[in-house]
């Protein structure tokens, strides 16, 4: 898989993480989740394009997307909750590592969200 190694590569895979989940929550009959992770992605692709030229060109190293795969076999409670942990541990590794805190907070804030649906659907 790719390396999450620029601000770009990061809030790329942000972005298609919250559309792959949104079209998964729409087919399993999930349509709040699904409006959650479509209002995340306008948020983050909200973020990108008003921080893209703010941002310094440092690398960012150590992130995989292969890391972060998302196992979508079906719409039972303990998948839900395996998505949103994986979603929830994406933010939180890539959010310390942005040097914008617009962005950087718009991906924590995300995070938070997915760390709520983890412990909601498992608790």
């Amino acid at each position: 898989m790719a390396s999450l190694n620029t601000f770009g590569a990061i809030m790329s895979h942000a972005i298609k993480l919250e559309a792959r989940l949104g079209d998964w929550y729409g087919s399993i009959g999930e349509g709040g989740k699904a409006r959650a992770a479509d209002k995340r992605r306008r948020k983050l692709e909200r973020a990108r394009r008003e921080n893209v030229l703010e941002i310094t060109l440092e690398p960012i190293r150590g992130l995989d997307a292969a890391d972060y795969a998302l196992e979508l076999d079906d719409g039972t409670a303990p998948c839900q909750a395996a998505a949103a942990e994986v979603a929830a541990r994406f933010y939180a590794d890539v959010a310390p590592k942005i040097n914008v805190r617009a962005a950087q907070r718009a991906l924590e804030r995300c995070g938070k969200e997915h760390a709520a649906l983890a412990s909601g659907a498992t608790g």
